[in-house]
């Protein structure tokens, strides 16, 4: 039997599931996942084995109306992941339905044209059957898709349908990355991505997009363990209190959240050790963007 590779990228509007999805169809968390929209910066890519396929998955930021560099580069990375792909998944929200952000993504799949698009109808378990068969409708009647599945990326409903179809239109060819491979991103970046889903977590209001965390130090140690060292990035002397939080309260439970689910990933001992940094114009800084994975050019206005 022969072997099949090839990538799948995941787009849709911020908070569509695309995250959630991209970890429950790799087994492993490497996506950041949080109920805040535009979390996902990074086009990382998660690996699936379904029977003789490997499916490469690029999870990309959510598609929104960017204003700021930041905003366009991780606009300019999501498309730039579809365009990459062999197939592509267009997410929406069942209870959302067909948004005029969605909207905007069909009119740009039709003018780019190009390869197969499937479409997976996220949360379904939020709508009734009736509202769901109308939105399934409408949608295809306004764009051509290869296939339409009814999923819950959180609870697991139709996502091994999605993974099936996927294993069976990937090209015929030798697998990409090594059987054991779950990510291609480096381990120093998935491990600051976990801390950045729990400070943006922790922290409600806007601050999460002003910040970023870089692993700056990472040391093997004779026992076996590892030490970390990150370094947050904000923007303003006023982020950084509201970061250390009272004594220091908000940073530690953050570092113990972030140190418990870096372990669990690497299956040893993590040492994480946390500083906060003020940069005023790292959302203007070229290097901060290269930790990212982003083009700092395509945030240009």
């Amino acid at each position: 039997m022969s072997t099949r590779a090839g990538f799948v990228a995941l787009i849709g509007e911020p908070n569509a599931g695309k995250s959630t999805l991209l970890n429950r169809m790799v087994g492993a968390k490497v996506s950041i996942v949080t109920h805040k929209v535009q979390t996902t910066r990074t086009r990382i890519r998660g690996v699936a084995l379904e029977g003789e396929s490997q499916i490469v998955f690029v999870d990309t930021p959510g598609l929104f109306r960017p204003r700021r560099r930041l905003d366009r580069a991780m606009v300019a990375a999501a498309w730039g992941g579809a365009a990459d792909a062999d197939i592509v998944v267009l997410m929406i929200e069942a209870h959302r339905g067909l948004t005029a952000g969605v909207e905007a993504i069909l009119t740009s799949l039709e003018e780019r044209g190009g390869g197969e698009v499937a479409l997976a109808i996220n949360k379904i378990d939020r709508v009734e059957s009736p509202a769901l068969l109308a939105l399934t409708e409408e949608l295809n009647v306004r764009f051509t898709f290869s296939r339409t599945f009814m999923i819950s990326a959180e609870k697991g409903y139709g996502v091994d349908d999605l993974r099936e179809w996927l294993a069976g239109e990937v090209p015929e060819g030798p697998w990409l990355y090594p059987e054991d491979q779950i990510a291609d991103m480096p381990m120093r970046m998935i491990a600051a991505e976990m801390t950045r889903e729990k400070l943006t977590l922790r922290l409600h209001q806007e601050l999460p997009y002003q910040l970023t965390v870089e692993t700056e130090g990472w040391e093997e140690r004779e026992d076996g363990s590892v030490r970390i060292d990150q370094v947050i990035y904000v923007a303003r002397d006023g982020h950084k209190g509201i970061l250390l939080g009272k004594k220091g309260e908000t940073i530690k439970a953050v570092g113990k959240l972030a140190r418990e689910e870096i372990s669990e990933f690497l299956g040893r001992k993590a040492h994480l050790f946390l500083q906060v940094k003020v940069r005023t114009g790292w959302l203007e800084e070229r290097e901060r963007y290269s930790e990212m994975g982003l083009d700092f050019s395509d945030g240009a206005p």
